[in-house]
């Protein structure tokens, strides 16, 4: 089972359509598609075209007022030195220019392109007070990636994938005010690329969380402490309200699968998805017959095998 991130071929409800140099052989340009009808997505690397020169363009081309949903990949074309910073610094300059933008996504990039524990974020905050109507934000990696609490009205959904993601934006993400959250994703990650959040984070961050009365779907996944997480959600008030929760990609094992089982009742779950694990075989099946019978939709793909806490991995590290 592949878990590594590859390029998004729809976001938000929306067909992902790159916005790429014309073809010197068409003589006939092909019709671009309608503004507010895709994702568009604008990538540097294989272009060769520095964002410098492919934002401008971007800008004359397409009527951004009509615009609904931008996916970034990558936007260096030899090697990036400075992370994402110039490049948001461009976008919310123009905010004014996208009245209608709901969604947003950095660093649409695979590992052909860049590592994920290689991709150079920074602070997102400024996009978030640019745009208080958008609805969807998504980043890819956690180098350098800063978020400062802040309230916004319009936010329904939150994911951040990472192969560790550091404590302080972890805080950050508890700390903000989000009325309209719906969907939030974190992946943890691993202590080696910098994913250093506790038990006590998490507790923290279930605990803000029961302060969005709109959630319904919540993932804490791909963690090195997934079992003390699994603990922490198993005892969490915000749960009862859920319809999904997702614990895959992490190092889940007997202590974590049996505290979900000794904990809330999950029946009133429609998924719970636990891939990517590291319990026994009776464990899972003690899972299934639990939550089975009452519909619960369960991912229950083993990593491997069932061994010791020493042997576990994450399935996003590198």
């Amino acid at each position: 089972m592949r878990y590594y991130p590859s390029h998004l071929t729809s976001f938000h409800g929306l067909p992902v359509h790159d916005f790429a140099a014309p073809e010197p052989r068409r003589k006939v340009p092909a019709a671009p598609p309608e503004p507010g009808a895709v994702a568009w997505r604008l990538s540097c690397l294989w272009e060769e075209i520095p964002f410098a020169t492919l934002w401008p363009r971007f800008l004359d081309e397409v009527p951004t007022e009509q615009v609904t949903a931008l996916v970034l990949g990558a936007w260096w074309d030899e090697w990036d030195e400075h992370g994402i910073g110039p490049v948001l610094e461009a976008l919310t300059a123009e905010s004014h220019r996208f009245p209608r933008l709901r969604a947003l996504f950095l660093a649409d990039v695979e590992s052909e392109e860049s590592e994920i524990s290689w991709i150079k974020q920074g602070d997102v905050t400024p996009v978030l007070r640019a745009w208080p109507h958008l609805a969807e934000l998504g980043v890819r990696g956690a180098e350098d990636l800063v978020l400062e609490p802040l309230r916004h009205e319009g936010l329904r959904t939150l994911r951040i994938e990472s192969g560790g993601l550091p404590r302080p934006v972890v805080h950050a993400v508890s700390a903000c005010d989000l009325p309209a959250l719906e969907h939030l994703d974190l992946w943890l990650g691993t202590s080696w690329y910098g994913g250093d959040c506790t038990r006590a984070d998490a507790d923290a961050l279930l605990a803000s969380l029961g302060d969005r009365p709109r959630l319904r779907h919540l993932g804490l996944k791909n963690s090195d402490i997934q079992d003390d997480i699994a603990a922490a959600v198993a005892a969490a008030p915000v749960v009862a309200g859920l319809d999904s929760l997702d614990l895959s990609m992490g190092t889940l094992g007997e202590d974590g699968g049996g505290a979900l089982l000794a904990g809330q009742p999950l029946t009133h779950l429609k998924s719970l998805d636990l891939r990517h694990h590291f319990m026994s075989e009776a464990l899972t099946e003690r899972l299934r017959a639990t939550l089975a019978p009452h519909g619960v939709d369960l991912g229950l793909t083993p990593a491997h095998s069932a061994g010791r806490a020493r042997e576990r991995y994450v399935a996003v590290g590198e």
